[in-house]
């Protein structure tokens, strides 16, 4: 008895040194990206076309696909933010697509636990939102693994990116970041520090909010701390108001504080905006 307890169990250790791992064919990746102040992914395994036909063929027109391998593909958001002008609350979503020649049908799902795209137990109830977007299908470049990819980044947005074979679309994400920072500014303008009334009078500034405000924010934050790239956005600021006169002079003592310093690129800054304001 003994004996043959001791042989299974041998014959048990060598069937699990006997695995072998390969490579998987269609490998798990997860893409991620800072998107204004939000975080997205896309979790999703990455077929090859591997000298097949794969849109019309492998993947059928006019059927609903994973939109990958194996589980259906993730997108992940952590805040609330649009995909082609459709409201994506924050969480995590199953993304499918019906592709079409020339018109692809995209899915973003609430059920995330189905392999693939749930066959039977897929309810269209449980969807978020559907939407059309336009596809390339004589993209000038073979594509030879599945890509999703994040392009064309700005502050507020991107845009979601796939590629495969000659077959191309891309979706337009816009986050909330304006109210988001609209909101910390005026929760934390309480004048902690000058680095917070700069922060907020630069926002204001790059985004056209209320010059007055912005105006009186870099007051605050040179009053006990003035610095030559925080005189210059005063001077930004002025200009910006229509004070060329004022702004000039705030240009010219940034200048000075640039020289002490020792920083020529904001001397030639300052100079050129002097140029420009002296011609207003």
């Amino acid at each position: 008895m003994k004996n043959s307890l001791l042989a299974l169990l041998i014959l048990c250790g060598v069937t699990v040194s006997a695995q072998i791992e390969t490579p998987a064919p269609s490998p798990l990746s997860t893409i991620e990206q800072k998107v204004g102040l939000s975080d997205v992914s896309i979790t999703y395994s990455r077929p090859s076309v591997k000298g097949r036909t794969v849109f019309g063929d492998l993947v059928q027109y006019g059927e609903m696909w994973r939109w990958g391998a194996n589980a259906s593909t993730k997108f992940t958001t952590s805040d609330d933010i649009k995909i082609e002008g459709h409201d994506v609350p924050a969480g995590t979503y199953a993304m499918y697509a019906i592709p079409g020649q020339e018109t692809w049908t995209i899915v973003i799902h609430k059920n995330t636990s189905y392999w693939g795209t749930g066959g039977s137990k897929y309810k269209e109830s449980e969807d978020l939102v559907r939407f059309e977007v336009k596809a390339n299908s004589s993209y000038p470049v073979k594509v030879e693994t599945m890509t999703f990819q994040f392009s064309n980044i700005t502050t507020s947005g991107c845009d979601i990116e796939f590629m495969w074979e000659n077959t191309q679309l891309s979706m337009k994400v816009e986050t909330q970041v304006d109210a988001q920072v609209m909101k910390e500014i005026e929760m934390k303008m309480k004048g902690v520090s000058s680095a917070t009334y700069y922060q907020a009078a630069r926002y204001y500034y790059e985004n056209d909010k209320d010059m007055n405000k912005a105006f009186e924010w870099i007051n605050k934050a040179l009053v006990d701390n003035e610095k030559f790239w925080m005189v210059r956005l005063k001077a930004l600021i002025q200009a910006k108001m229509g004070d060329y006169a004022g702004a000039i002079e705030t240009a010219k003592r940034s200048k000075t504080l640039a020289e002490e310093a020792g920083n020529k690129d904001y001397v030639r800054m300052n100079d050129k905006s002097i140029a420009e304001w002296k011609k207003m």
